[in-house]
């Protein structure tokens, strides 16, 4: 196994939770993870002796968000390269080694160039792709969006973007109802980019069919990305809510999901939904259909004060980012370890909420064979936390990006 690196501690993925593990990491590749007990320390020339103490840590995957616009004062819609980077070196230094990267609505001209940046972004390696989040989307359910910006599926448009950000562009939230949209839906499937449904006000037939067409079209034949199954953007945010004689898209992403067609984000922040909440749809369709994602803005990382998202002019108090013009809340302002910190808080099993943090956004991503757990032979991405879930350090690659402490 080489002279590789060697940490310890309680194992938890989506997999296994093994209370004295060892993970050996060679090369920036995982060699062996499991228990103590059945570690080959012999194959490093040592004794039982060599092995580190666990030092009450939990040793995790590196966690997977598909859903954040930056971070550190930087907005992933901004067209900065210099300022995409320093959000990802961000979000990867506190947990986040795997990420895409959100565009809120903009301009034509904004998004293809935004989009251009990103790519490169993606073939550096910092990102794992970009993600537009509209500007397909219901104006009655524009949330942090810019109203005026906001449009109807145009062909002519998605033909640019793709050309823009060719094989990077991953994923497009979009409102089921608007006329095109089912066109649309064909478009993206064709080339294994994932349709999120999100920002809609469409009724529970139109989203029953959205996600249904989605799903159909990702598990066509051409389809080589290993992206099979569509998602919802944030569950329950910018979306009516769930009536009795109305159930509308909430019901429809929560069937769809607990069928295991379709992955529903969850914000588990403590502001975007309540706890009760989080649990509830963890018991209803369970880990293996869920992300957690942080929707995470430029204040993420920074303290309260004027920021901007997209067009719109932010303001952060108390950690709770809001449009200065209408009151919406306007993103997220945590880490996706402070989500799965807060979603444990809930009541959620430690190992389930790893999971949706980890293996389930991993497989959304068709990454599952690198990233999202801990196996020999798959990326070494690693968090590791005390008992309290507080962090400790981070390995992205292999590299310490956050030093053990």
């Amino acid at each position: 196994m080489g002279s590789g690196l060697i940490l310890r501690g309680r194992i938890v993925t989506g997999s296994m939770d093994v209370p004295d593990g060892v993970v050996g990491i060679d090369g920036g590749v995982i060699t062996y993870a499991g228990p103590a007990s059945e570690f080959p320390v012999l194959g490093l020339g040592g004794t039982e002796g060599a092995l580190p103490e666990a030092a009450g840590r939990i040793l995790m995957p590196g966690l997977v968000d598909l859903h954040c616009h930056g971070a550190l004062g930087s907005d992933f819609s901004e067209g900065s390269a210099d300022g995409a980077r320093l959000a990802a070196s961000y979000l990867h230094s506190r947990g986040t080694t795997t990420l895409l990267a959100s565009l809120v609505t903009g301009s034509p001209e904004n998004l293809v160039r935004n989009v251009t940046v990103l790519r490169d972004l993606a073939d550096e390696g910092l990102i794992a792709g970009s993600h537009l989040e509209g500007p397909f989307l219901a104006s009655g359910q524009c949330g942090a969006h810019d109203p005026e910006l906001l449009r109807g599926p145009d062909a002519g448009l998605v033909a640019k973007l793709f050309e823009a950000a060719g094989p990077s562009l991953v994923s497009m939230t979009l409102a089921a109802e608007l006329p095109g949209a089912a066109a649309l839906v064909e478009m993206l499937t064709a080339r294994g980019i994932i349709p999120s449904l999100g920002h809609t006000a469409a009724d529970h037939r139109t989203a029953a069919s959205f996600l249904d067409q989605a799903a159909t079209g990702l598990a066509g034949p051409g389809n080589s990305t290993g992206r099979i199954r569509p998602t919802v953007t944030h569950l329950f945010n910018a979306m009516p809510s769930l009536h009795h004689r109305s159930p509308g898209p909430v019901a429809a992403s929560i069937s769809a999901a607990h069928a295991g067609n379709a992955v529903v984000e969850l914000i588990a922040d403590g502001v975007h939904l309540a706890p009760e909440t989080v649990k509830m749809v963890f018991e209803l369709v369970g880990a293996e259909n869920i992300a957690l994602v942080t929707d995470s803005m430029a204040a993420t990382g920074l303290q309260d004060g004027q920021y901007r998202l997209g067009t719109l002019a932010v303001t952060v108090n108390q950690g709770v980012a809001r449009v200065d013009n209408t009151g919406a809340i306007a993103g997220g302002t945590a880490t996706l370890l402070d989500v799965v910190r807060s979603t444990v808080a809930a009541g959620v099993p430690l190992q389930d909420a790893v999971r949706a943090a980890t293996a389930v956004p991993a497989s959304v991503l068709g990454m599952s064979s690198h990233v999202g757990d801990l196996h020999a032979g798959m990326q070494a991405d690693l968090v590791i936390v005390d008992r309290d879930l507080d962090l400790a350090g981070v390995l992205r690659r292999g590299e310490w990006v956050t030093p053990l402490g």
